[in-house]
């Protein structure tokens, strides 16, 4: 189970992505709500995963709807981080993301929608089959993900650091939202 989480929470992702854009423009402690509704998103569909992994892995088409959304909102969150100001904008605080993100791009984010249904299947008895030991899996897997945003958050907290001019901003945050919407792109190519 660690061999298949702990590359893919430190890999370029939706989640990373934003912890990173996030933190280079507000900087590491004001990232910290969006990580929170991350973590707290992450596991709630962990758990839910965990117990639909039957009917979701049968059911391709609702996977596929999910996965479109997902992909949607992707898109949005990179069009906007793309187009966004550098961090000496004045209106720059009513841009900052929250809790209701992070945990909204959970449910609507495909990759972690298929990372969840892997673990769900393929470890999913590890622990047992009850409510108990989905939760026990939910909850390592998210901790070894959160290990991940942090590591994304200082890395774009260092960005902000070092380019600090307001040229510099825009072309992290336009780098940080093509990034995204690259990732965007992957997960809706169909395999």
């Amino acid at each position: 189970m660690l061999i298949f989480t702990l590359p893919v929470s430190f890999l370029p992702g939706p989640n990373n992505l934003l912890s990173a854009v996030h933190s280079s423009k507000f900087g590491f402690n004001k990232t910290l709500p969006l990580i929170s509704g991350m973590v707290i998103g992450w596991f709630l569909l962990g758990v839910v995963v965990g117990f639909g992994a039957l009917f979701i892995e049968k059911d391709s088409t609702l996977l596929t709807a999910l996965t479109y959304i997902g992909v949607s909102y992707m898109i949005y969150l990179s069009y906007k981080i793309t187009f966004s100001l550098s961090t000496e904008d004045s209106n720059i605080s009513s841009e900052e993301l929250g809790i209701n993100t992070g945990i909204i791009l959970q449910i609507v984010n495909g990759k972690a929608f298929i990372h969840l249904l892997i673990l769900m299947t393929v470890f999913g008895t590890a622990f047992g089959t009850d409510i108990m030991g989905k939760m026990i899996i939910a909850l390592l897997n998210v901790s070894i993900k959160l290990m991940g945003w942090i590591t994304w958050a200082l890395f774009g907290s260092a960005l902000k650091i070092k380019f600090n001019d307001a040229r510099s901003g825009v072309l992290i945050n336009r780098a940080f939202g093509f990034s995204l919407f690259c990732v965007a792109i992957w997960i809706a190519i169909p395999r």
